[in-house]
């Protein structure tokens, strides 16, 4: 069964995100609030998270998985930023985009697109999950919370934790969350190229 664990949508208590941390870095798979639905959530290092996120979401290894990070300087440790992505992710971060990179060597290639070596990143504006990323110390590992067969994401941590209870081990509830997923924006050709839109304004990549 998973722990439900409810905190401030504003102010999140540190003690929870703690233990939230804690349970993360001993290999929990987390569902949590962003600002743009749930999303699922492991460790870096959770070798077995990325499996378990493939098999609830019903996707195969060409899936690209999100670094989701605290900020641009982290950011620019796990994919190469060319200058004119530079400046479209400083304008449009923090918010619900996610941008498609080619990867850095810190990013284990296991969680890499196994042709492209790219990944997603993203520097969310949501208080619990700012909390999370601080309290981590690294990106966390995250993909939208879209379950086989539905097309927007989770945002009801109740609904989450009854259809979820078996197969994730933390339920995170944070306040209302839109269903809109990120808008995802692949920056690792010579254009951009918007792959999904979602709760971002794409209008400024097309």
């Amino acid at each position: 069964m998973a722990r439900y664990v409810d905190l401030h949508p504003v102010d999140p208590q540190p003690r929870l995100v703690r233990q939230v941390v804690e349970q993360l870095r001993d290999g929990a798979l987390i569902a949590y609030p962003t600002d743009s639905g749930y999303a699922l959530g492991s460790a870096l290092d959770n070798r077995d998270g990325r499996d378990r996120i493939l098999r609830i979401r019903g996707l195969d290894d060409r899936h690209h998985f999100t670094l989701m990070c605290r900020d641009f300087s982290q950011l620019g440790q796990f994919v190469h930023v060319p200058n004119a992505a530079f400046r479209v992710i400083k304008a449009a971060t923090p918010g619900p985009y996610t941008f498609i990179l080619p990867a850095t060597p810190e990013v284990p290639r296991r969680l890499m697109h196994p042709k492209k070596r790219t990944v997603g990143v993203r520097i969310p504006d949501h208080p619990l999950v700012c909390a999370l990323l601080e309290e981590l110390g690294e990106p966390l590992l995250t993909s939208t919370l879209i379950l086989p067969g539905e097309t927007e994401a989770r945002t009801m941590g109740w609904e989450v934790k009854e259809d979820l209870d078996h197969v994730v081990d933390v339920v995170l509830e944070s306040g209302e969350v839109t269903a809109e997923p990120t808008t995802v924006v692949d920056l690792s050709g010579d254009e951009p190229e918007v792959l999904r839109h979602g709760a971002g304004d794409a209008s400024r990549f097309e």
